[in-house]
């Protein structure tokens, strides 16, 4: 059992390497490896708890919300909040009732089943959309409205979906308990998070710990303490550690840079796992009854329920329309519809899955065809640019206490201020120095004759005060005059 887990993990690894180049989401080989090596694949795993999975998944997710927030930046989530909590709440509901509405009278479902269903499958996935959107150079709004939005749509969908298996079972709630419900899981999921990250950072600065590993075991810590405590007062713990997580990656900290680096990659490990579990959980034979309705349920969705639901959330925003179309474009599933399938079968409601391998088999489509075209798509549209390789040598400042200097990445054009200077006639600002320069993915010696080249990757030691603006300082044109902060000696 241990050999064929470490087998599928590895495979799954360097299936990436397959993904990255033909542009199919790596999530969708995840969920197949599982496919193939699950009970009605090569029988080598038996897997057919969905109640485990569910678990299981919660937990991944956990830890996928918390580090999909720290790598978004407060300028950028101050900008798409407001779109993003609007596609994240009436965009949901929009979503679910176009959904139902063709559900009703393509397959004549009942009224309640067919809401289920667009319920279940309404909101986009964290664990996809950070994923897919890592590393694109997007419209910096675009890329944050998309993400703040699948980490903070969930509550919607959560609660649409339970409050309509309630009233399938005969359960009544009035309308304003579920306009509260909803407005204490996302407001009281974020109050608990901004709670969390003040008791958390104060534990990190408190440590002061003889090895780097303990801070990763403490940063772990505090990702399930802000999802237990949110669920202890009946709020959302996912809202609770995405908040939690936007608020440590803008925050200094102890040891910040090894526990970036500690986040990304069990980030990825879970992203991963889950996948490979709900690949595990499905029987690729059922799919063969339920393809049509997941085939057509995948088609609505991304031609008419979301953009519907994008163009109307958006239609008082600066977004242009080329950048709602990408938004429409950008609703992938994953992960999260995929785990809310599972809550009607442990409801009785689906005792032969019918509904659960519609939403995978639609979830499958639709993360097939957005994903894998999403480059094509955002080209065409003149919304994404070529981006940088990403350089093979990297640096990091790690100090086991709270330090008053970092060391920033800075990339030079042939534009900026700083190309083809000499660094000797370079006037830092005080305490700045340059450290290292990545030439052609070499490192070389940052010496007083060294001249700065367009293409070149700078790390620079600078003090903590000055790291927000001091890029500005090398990206500054000729004829305009640079930040006081900076051209301040």
């Amino acid at each position: 059992m241990e050999l064929i887990w470490a087998g599928l993990i590895i495979l799954a690894t360097f299936s990436t390497k397959i993904t990255t180049k033909i542009g199919i989401p790596g999530l969708l080989i995840f969920l197949g490896i599982g496919m193939v090596f699950g009970s009605d694949g090569l029988g080598w795993l038996y897997f057919d708890n969905m109640m485990l999975a569910r678990q299981i998944s919660d937990i991944a997710l956990i830890i996928i919300l918390f580090e999909g927030g720290y790598t978004i930046k407060k300028n950028l989530l101050k900008t798409a909040l407001k779109p993003a909590l609007s596609l994240a709440t009436l965009g949901v509901v929009i979503t679910g009732v176009v959904t139902a509405l063709f559900i009703r009278f393509f397959f004549h479902m009942e009224w309640l089943t067919a809401m289920l269903l667009g319920s279940i499958i309404s909101s986009t996935d964290a664990a996809a959309i950070f994923s897919i959107l890592r590393g694109k150079a997007l419209p910096p709004k675009v890329t944050a409205t998309l993400q703040v939005e699948s980490a903070s749509n969930d509550p919607m969908a959560i609660m649409l979906t339970v409050t309509i298996i309630g009233l399938i079972n005969g359960a009544q709630q009035s309308a304003w308990l579920s306009v509260l419900s909803f407005l204490w899981q996302l407001g009281g999921g974020a109050f608990i998070g901004w709670l969390i990250f003040l008791v958390g950072k104060w534990l990190f600065n408190s440590l002061r710990a003889g090895s780097g590993g303990f801070y990763y075991v403490l940063i772990i810590g505090v990702c399930f303490l802000a999802f237990g405590f949110a669920k202890i007062v009946y709020s959302n713990g996912f809202v609770a550690v995405f908040f939690a997580g936007v608020l440590f990656g803008n925050a200094r900290f102890a040891f910040k840079g090894g526990v970036s680096h500690f986040l990304e990659g069990i980030s990825a490990f879970a992203q991963v796992l889950v996948f490979l579990i709900l690949g595990l959980l499905v029987f690729p034979r059922q799919l063969l009854f339920s393809w049509e309705e997941g085939l057509w349920i995948a088609i609505i969705l991304m031609f008419v329920s979301r953009p519907v639901a994008v163009f109307l959330c958006t239609l008082f925003t600066r977004f242009t329309f080329k950048e709602k179309v990408f938004i429409a474009w950008s609703g992938f599933k994953g992960a999260v519809p995929i785990v809310l399938g599972t809550y009607p079968v442990v409801a009785g409601l689906d005792p032969d899955s019918r509904l659960f391998n519609i939403v995978f088999f639609a979830v499958l489509l639709t993360t097939l065809l957005e994903g894998s075209t999403l480059d094509w798509v955002g080209r065409s549209l003149g919304l994404l640019k070529e981006s940088a390789p990403k350089p093979l040598v990297s640096m990091e400042l790690m100090a086991l206490e709270n330090a008053n200097f970092e060391l920033i990445e800075i990339s030079l054009s042939e534009t900026d201020f700083a190309s083809k200077k000499l660094i000797r006639d370079m006037e830092f600002p005080p305490d700045v120095s340059i450290t290292a320069i990545v030439r052609d993915n070499e490192v070389i010696p940052a010496k007083g004759n060294t001249r700065l080249l367009s293409g070149d990757l700078l790390f620079v030691l600078t003090p903590t005060t000055l790291s927000e603006t001091l890029p500005d300082y090398f990206s500054c044109l000729n004829s305009s005059p640079c930040p006081p902060e900076a051209s301040d000696t």
